[in-house]
């Protein structure tokens, strides 16, 4: 039997009837892996376990109802505008005898604290062909159009990074307008709220079970960058968000880039004291800036009240100096700096230097000079542009900014030069990966990750940005 809900509809409902729904159940905090409920964080919890779909709940979960939109009280739930459809089952697997599936991507958040969490989904209907794509926080790309047969179920884990602008030592992360309302002193940005995010997508998005495990000794991946790293709410898109995609656990990818950065506003918005804050021996960090440290002057469009000349590093002085400070402040608390040259253009390709030619060899020297890995993403995103031809242009929004398919192609150059540099971390890299940027695949007619519904206002900043993935790109130079 199918049942089909809308939670934005009748939030008021769900809220007085999740009060009688759940008085008894055992403690929402508790840290036992059996608690048969885990909305809440306000304990010590470390184990939230959720199912779908399902007649009766598996020892140790709770059943979700498709009323249960997702609330502070609570702690759980799905995201306003979900319409999900119930499927049952007689399995003899208990996580089986039911899923949730929805016509259109649906979101289901959990109240977690600051950390990073292994999390285990059950994926599949009793009933027909499941195909799911899953995203966690703002579009971190975590597996990709999966295919399971009807009547069949599958388990995938994979790790998500949840972070708060807090600093142990005292303040906090100086947010900008893209991140944080400072209105309503809330959130905009997934990325810092006290929320794990999983959105659901494919033709077919079916879900039995979600767990959620806090890891305890988990191998970080910093990233730190610009608009051309950072995890984009809506429009465009950047390999920050697809490098999730390439790694197995204990590896989690923890994504601090932001639009409009640069090495000194890294410094200056506490940015870097966050990371490493955060930051512990055999953790690994990618620096890539250049992109907005080339810029001389002009409007900072994240901060209206900053100008570029503030930030502006030339490249063969002041940008060296302080990738060089950014790699001796990693070494100090025992992590491995990776310095990677800043993304080709749309119009970059090798029968020239590219635009950002001076900075790219400045990143790579400065490597060399401190005997730190290093990526030559640079090189790499010209070698795609040249190898693709015509239909370079369909991984661009606009003349820096990727699409989906264009940031996936991007985050399979920093997973090959990880495999090239012979780092540790390859040993952590999924069996599925291969990649020759000479011969770049998929080309974007086989592209499969599905787009994500484009939320009003979304872009870089305050800005409409970017193109669905296969779109001519727009002329405008940014």
């Amino acid at each position: 039997m199918h049942h089909v809900f809308t939670p934005g509809r009748v939030l008021a409902a769900f809220l007085s009837l999740t009060v009688a729904a759940f008085t008894g159940c055992a403690d929402l905090g508790s840290t036992s892996q059996s608690s048969s409920a885990s909305g809440s964080t306000t304990g010590s919890a470390t184990s939230y376990k959720f199912q779908f779909g399902a007649a009766q709940a598996a020892p140790g979960y709770t059943l979700v109802p498709l009323t249960a939109v997702y609330s502070a009280g609570t702690g759980y739930g799905f995201e306003p505008g979900a319409a999900v459809t119930a499927v049952t089952g007689n399995a003899s697997d208990p996580l089986q005898r039911g899923a949730i599936t929805s016509a259109q991507p649906y979101t289901f958040s959990v109240a977690v604290p600051e950390g990073s969490y292994r999390v285990t989904v059950t994926l599949g209907d009793p009933h027909a062909e499941s195909t799911v794509t899953v995203k966690a926080e703002a579009r971190r790309l975590m597996l990709e159009h999966l295919k399971i047969p009807a009547g069949k179920f599958e388990t995938r884990t994979f790790t998500v990074n949840i972070r708060n602008p807090k600093i142990s030592t005292g303040g906090e992360v100086i947010l900008d307008s893209r991140e944080w309302n400072f209105e309503t002193h809330q959130a905009i940005s997934r990325g810092w709220d006290d929320k794990l995010t999983l959105a659901f997508s494919d033709t077919h998005p079916a879900v039995a079970a979600i767990q959620i495990e806090k890891m305890t000794d988990p191998v970080t991946l910093f990233i730190l960058g610009d608009s051309t790293v950072t995890d984009q709410g809506g429009g465009g898109s950047s390999w920050g968000q697809m490098a999730t995609r390439w790694f197995k656990a204990p590896v989690v990818v923890a994504n601090h880039a932001e639009s409009g950065e640069t090495l000194k506003g890294f410094l200056k918005e506490r940015r870097w004291e966050k990371v490493l804050d955060s930051m512990k021996a055999g953790d690994y960090v990618i620096i890539e800036f250049g992109t907005n440290d080339s810029k001389s002057s002009g409007p900072q469009n994240m901060y209206p009240n900053q100008d570029f000349a503030e930030t502006y590093a030339p490249a063969n002085t002041t940008y060296k100096e302080l990738l060089k400070r950014f790699a001796a402040d990693a070494q100090k608390k025992g992590a491995f700096p990776i310095i990677v040259s800043p993304s080709a253009r749309r119009q970059d390709n090798l029968s020239g230097p590219g635009s950002l030619s001076a900075y790219a060899i400045a990143a790579m020297a400065t490597a060399k000079e401190i005997g730190v890995p290093s990526i030559d993403l640079n090189t790499m995103g010209r070698q795609i542009n040249t190898a693709l031809g015509d239909e370079a242009p369909k991984q661009f929004g606009d003349q820096t900014h990727h699409v989906d398919y264009g940031a996936y192609l991007q985050s399979k150059c920093i997973v090959l030069g990880i495999q090239q540099a012979k780092l540790p971390l390859a040993k952590y890299i999924v069996d599925d990966f291969s990649f020759d940027p000479t011969h770049p695949q998929p080309t974007p007619s086989n592209f499969q990750v599905p787009a994500d519904p484009r939320p009003a206002g979304a872009g870089r900043g305050n800005r409409a940005g970017g193109a669905p993935a296969n779109a001519a790109p727009a002329d405008t130079k940014k």
